[in-house]
């Protein structure tokens, strides 16, 4: 079979139209039998006018490969394919094209103004969205018709009575006074000659509705909410022409009388008018909206370079109770984030009211963990007969939902489901293995990341919260980048983290930074999400483009933690969260752990400083390479001044202390190491294979142990289900992981500390460690361009197994204990080499592409249960 082009991709997107740059980076997959490396790359781009150019690349790059031909413009579509040339001689047949669209590239492009529907409302409640609406002409059908939309808040359209699109809360949630993401839409199919019209329902959103905790913030960005709507549409002769909106406008307020992320949404139908977004509607009673030029808005208007939140999935409920109250509640047997859709018929004016929550106790809704977000839909029926419904700007955080007010006997079957909504990442990453608890675990995990990925990496979906907090995807990152292809969020995130940045190079504790009594200090282990998040993106998947855009917000974040050292190097103030929740600190302190808070600081000074000086290195500046690399080294040596003894033990010594010590490789010898590896066990052992770690320990323990030859140690802490463990959440009905390790007692109660959440990914960040060592699969070099195979088997475990889609291909891992046999097979894709270590064995196997079946014989490995 020749070799030929597949999966074809432009950025880090499935989805080529409304790109945001000029040059898009080209990455493909080579599927071939042939064992030969790749020589070069051709390209063809053809435009829509039929010019063909083609340009031949040469080496055996495949993944975010520079743009080879001239920069796209504005609107411009081209379609690109590729083929191959191997080392022996094999060229391989033309991949599928890819058609790729620039969207408005230059704030010049932008030309129409911000339509502005009300500048007066109140801050008491939720305010409710506002429906815009404009006709215009279409004199002859057009070859293509784009809309490019904005907005401060958050909107849905329609024209012609037609939906536009299927992205959710959009245009998302940016650092709006720095930047605002924008959408192209493809509406060709949804104009008519003659008369049309555009409608779009606008609502707060995260832009001036009630945000944060601690009471939150209102109109954070603004006072008002305004959109941008450009429609171009292009003929035969293509000329591209702007219909001019401006005129058309018209305001009305809508059957959504009031819509709050937190709060809920209440919806009249009564209100609707079902030919609103259509021609010939009546608008005689509309106000005129305020039109504002685009200079008023003095951020950045940028396409979006990550997939849009979506409707992805839909959940039947797995029980209904008919309560006693008159209420009906629903177990969708998973917690998720999302929204309820109902069906029924009711008289006109009859109110149905959707309750939701998390987790119950006392035989009643938790409600008490959702803080002030109430989590309520309400919606008043039209009486048309059969009604549908489900909300649109807002998002709830559920597995349980009650009806109030259901206006049938029995809850027909379909008539009331969870949507779940999240950024509509692609799935890059699974796991298997034959503890029903460990998969479990892996599930949970899953679902807490597809949960908290709502358009930006957030801490939980339900609560008054649901912000960007640093800490938690600094120590997700390498999970996040295995599981899902969510480099477009993580990159969109990042860019933000740059520009909420001080001058002084301090990064905020969330991102975007909500001022809402949360201390404004940052903190290490947080603020590093800075360097480590596109280092991660980096290691996981090959992104270079990453490290350059981000380099000055990661310089000047080491920058900013070096600032707080002593004169010798340590720092030993400041504000610092240091190894939150760890297990010991009460419910009303997460911060009380067992680590010294300063110890944590000034090794992540550490880490974060040898990150730079190796960024540095690879983007050719050898004299700031040189810079960091000395601040790491004096940072180390005042690490080891101040917490490790002459005889290697450590100064207040803790598991996450130890953990933390090996795994940034701050002792000075093979002999302290090995001595930490040791003590560490021990002091697992004396902690009865309980969670002793918190935020900063926990992700890192479990490699910790195994690196240093207590692989038994590792699977005992991993296997454990007494509380705090990784598996009393499961045994507790768990389907996400929990923010503590004990968010429900064991006697059934919710934790009573104000910050209890079930869905908190930070702690599922394990998985990693079932994935490079329970499966064995890690990459040695960026992008998993070579790879280990490397699977340690222990604890009860005796089968596992993990598929991996990288920037090269898939990578499959399988092994499984049949007696004192070790069987192993793997899938190495084309351009990737495998080092194969296998338990038993004391070679180390080189394999290239192509499928391997291997085998050991374990009788000279300890497989002890630790006790």
């Amino acid at each position: 079979m020749s070799a030929r082009v597949t999966r074809l991709r432009a950025e880090h997107r499935r989805e080529a139209t409304g790109l945001g740059t000029a040059t898009p980076r080209l990455s493909w997959w080579v599927d071939s039998a042939s064992e030969s490396s790749l020589l070069w790359t051709e390209f063809e781009k053809s435009t829509l006018d039929g010019l063909v150019h083609t340009v031949r690349v040469g080496g055996s790059e495949q993944v975010l490969v520079d743009w080879p031909f001239a920069p796209l413009a504005s609107r411009e579509i081209v379609d690109v394919r590729a083929r191959v040339g191997l080392h022996d001689g094999t060229v391989g047949d033309w991949s599928d094209s890819l058609r790729l669209e620039t969207g408005l590239l230059r704030r010049e492009d932008w030309t129409v103004p911000l339509v502005v529907p009300s500048t007066s409302a109140p801050r008491t409640g939720p305010r409710p969205a506002w429906m815009l609406r404009a006709e215009f002409e279409v004199e002859v059908a057009p070859m293509r018709a784009r809309l490019y939309m904005t907005a401060q808040g958050i909107y849905r359209s329609e024209i012609n009575g037609a939906r536009v699109g299927d992205d959710e809360l959009a245009p998302g949630w940016t650092s709006y006074d720095h930047r605002l993401r924008a959408q192209a839409y493809d509406v060709t199919a949804l104009l008519q000659t003659g008369a049309n019209a555009i409608g779009i329902e606008l609502a707060d959103g995260w832009f001036r509705g009630n945000i944060g905790f601690d009471g939150g913030v209102w109109d954070l960005y603004g006072p008002h909410i305004g959109v941008v709507a450009q429609l171009e549409l292009a003929g035969s002769d293509g000329v591209h022409r702007l219909v001019d909106l401006s005129d058309s406008w018209r305001v009305s307020a809508g059957p959504t009388t009031a819509a709050g992320l937190y709060e809920g949404e209440e919806y009249d139908a009564r209100r609707l008018d079902p030919d609103w977004s259509r021609a010939g509607g009546d608008d005689s009673s509309w106000a005129r909206p305020e039109l504002r030029g685009l200079a008023t808005v003095t951020a950045r208007i940028e396409h979006a370079v990550a997939e849009p939140v979506r409707q992805v999935e839909e959940l039947l409920p797995v029980s209904i109770e008919y309560r006693r109250n008159g209420r009906i509640r629903l177990d969708f047997g998973q917690n998720v984030s999302g929204r309820l859709s109902v069906r029924a018929e009711a008289e006109a004016g009859h109110t149905l009211r959707l309750h939701h929550a998390e987790a119950l106790e006392d035989d009643e809704l938790a409600v008490r963990p959702l803080r002030r977000a109430t989590s309520v839909d309400s919606y008043v029926f039209g009486g048309t007969g059969e009604e549908s419904w489900q909300p649109r700007f807002t998002i709830h955080g559920f597995r349980y939902a009650e009806l109030e007010g259901w206006p049938e006997g029995t809850v027909a079957p379909g008539a009331v489901r969870a949507v779940v909504v999240h950024t509509d990442m692609e799935r890059t990453g699974w796991f298997t293995v034959d503890d029903p608890m460990l998969q479990k675990l892996h599930d949970n995990t899953v679902w807490s990341m597809r949960d908290n990925f709502v358009d930006l990496p957030t801490d939980c979906p339900q609560r008054d919260e649901r912000m960007g907090w640093t800490g938690d995807i600094q120590v997700f990152a390498p999970a996040a980048s295995y599981l899902y292809r969510s480099a477009g969020v993580l990159d969109t995130w990042l860019r933000d983290v740059g520009d909420e940045q001080h001058a002084d190079g301090a990064v905020p504790n969330f991102v975007p930074w909500v001022p809402c009594g949360f201390p404004e200090a940052s903190s290490a282990v947080w603020g590093d999400a800075a360097a480590i998040v596109p280092w991660t993106m980096w290691e996981q998947l090959g992104d270079r483009g990453i490290l350059a855009q981000q380099f000055a917000s990661m310089q000047g974040w080491v920058d900013h933690l070096a600032a707080r050292a002593d004169d010798d190097g340590a720092i030993r103030t400041g504000f610092a969260l240091g190894d939150w929740l760890d297990p010991i600190a009460p419910p009303e302190d997460p911060g009380a752990a067992r680590t010294d808070r300063y110890l944590v600081t000034t090794a992540y000074l550490v880490r974060s400083a040898r990150i730079v000086a190796d960024v540095a290195g690879m983007l050719g500046d050898v004299t700031t390479q040189a810079r960091y690399a000395g601040l790491a080294d004096r940072t180390l040596g005042a690490f080891r001044q101040e917490w490790i003894l002459s005889s290697g033990r450590m100064v207040g010594e803790s598991p996450t202390s130890l953990a933390l010590a090996l795994d940034f490789d701050l002792f000075e010898n093979a002999a302290q190491r090995s001595d930490a590896g040791a003590r560490l066990a021990e002091l697992v052992a004396e902690g009865d294979f309980r969670i002793p770690t918190g935020f900063v320990g926990t992700p890192i323990i479990c490699g910790a142990l195994a690196d240093t030859g207590h692989v038994e140690s590792a699977y005992a802490l991993l296997q454990q289900t007494e509380c705090p463990s990784w598996l009393y959440p499961i045994t507790m009905g768990a389907t996400t992981i929990w923010e503590r390790w004990d968010s429900m007692l064991p006697d059934g109660r919710v934790n009573p500390g104000d910050m209890t959440s079930f869905n908190h990914y930070a702690l599922g960040a394990v998985v990693d460690f079932m994935h490079r060592t329970v499966a064995g699969l890690a990459p040695i070099e960026p992008g998993y361009r070579r790879i280990r195979i490397a699977p340690r088997p222990g604890g009860t475990v005796r089968a596992a197994s993990t598929r991996f889609d990288s920037p090269y291909g898939p990578i499959d891992v399988s092994w499984r204990l049949d007696g004192e046999r070790f069987e192993l097979t793997a899938r190495v894709p084309f351009g990737v080499t495998a080092e194969v270590e296998l338990p038993g064995r004391a070679d180390r196997l080189i394999v290239g592409a192509g499928a391997h079946e291997l085998h050991s014989d374990i009788r000279t490995l300890e497989l002890r249960k630790t006790t």
